[in-house]
């Protein structure tokens, strides 16, 4: 990734308070990864689906540049996911897709679990409390 789209990413996290741009969970920074796994009590592989990643808004392939107004902050899961889907959705519908798995419990099903202690997880946002910027 080059430095200017690190760069952009930074600022996006930063912009949107250290949360996923679809998902709201809280991102945690690639330098901060396995301080949050011991946090949560899980393996690094777990706590790297919530990793900040630079979410090309409109993705290269369909002509997307990497500009700052293209560039969002997203958890490694909701990025690659999204991308997976053909015709990959808007930004806004893949959100409201996202948004109804996470009432539904059936996305990020680990950090719902490990933060409520159950499913659905309509109170998440209050309860996971671990904070990325503070690491």
């Amino acid at each position: 990734m080059s430095n200017r789209i690190a760069r952009f990413r930074l600022r996006a996290y930063k912009r949107q308070n250290c949360r996923c741009c679809y998902c709201g969970l809280p991102l945690v920074p690639a330098s901060a990864l396995s301080s949050f796994a011991n946090k949560l009590g899980i393996s690094l592989s777990r706590a790297q689906a919530l990793m900040c990643t630079a979410e090309h808004l409109e993705a290269r392939c369909d002509g997307g540049t990497d500009i700052e107004s293209n560039i969002a902050a997203a958890c490694s899961t909701c990025n690659q996911r999204r991308h997976r889907m053909r015709p990959a959705p808007s930004p806004d519908a893949y959100r409201t897709i996202v948004q109804v798995q996470m009432q539904n419990g059936c996305w990020h099903r680990w950090v719902l679990l490990r933060a409520t202690g159950h499913l659905p997880a309509e109170k998440v946002q209050q309860q996971l409390t671990w904070r990325a910027e503070a690491h």
